[in-house]
C-alpha cells in the first residue's frame, strides 16, 4: 500500500486518497522535517515555492506535489503518474 503525507488542512485530498486505498497521514505545514524522518511515497502540500518543493523532492525521494488549486482527483492523478 503506497503511503502518502498530506499536509493539515487538506481533509477532502486525504479523504479521497483514502477511499482509493491509500495509506495516508497528515503532516503540519512544515512536512519537510517530518518527512525526512519518514518514508512517504508521495508529500502533498499546498502554498509552497518550487525551490522548497524541489529540496523536498531530492532530500525525501519522494514526489512532491503542490496542491494549490487541484481538486483532490487532480492529485490522485499526479500521485499515479509519479510511478509510471
Amino acid at each position: 500500500m503506497k503511503k502518502i503525507a498530506v499536509q493539515k488542512g487538506l481533509t477532502p485530498v486525504q479523504e479521497y486518497l483514502e477511499d482509493q486505498g491509500y495509506e495516508v497521514e497528515t503532516v503540519e505545514f512544515d512536512a519537510f522535517t517530518q518527512a525526512q524522518n519518514e518514508d512517504y511515497d508521495a508529500i502533498v502540500l499546498t502554498g509552497m515555492s518550487s525551490d522548497f518543493l524541489g529540496m523536498q523532492d531530492t532530500a525525501t525521494g519522494a514526489p512532491v506535489i503542490d496542491a494549490t488549486g487541484m481538486t483532490p482527483e487532480e492529485i490522485f492523478e499526479q500521485i499515479n503518474q509519479a510511478y509510471l
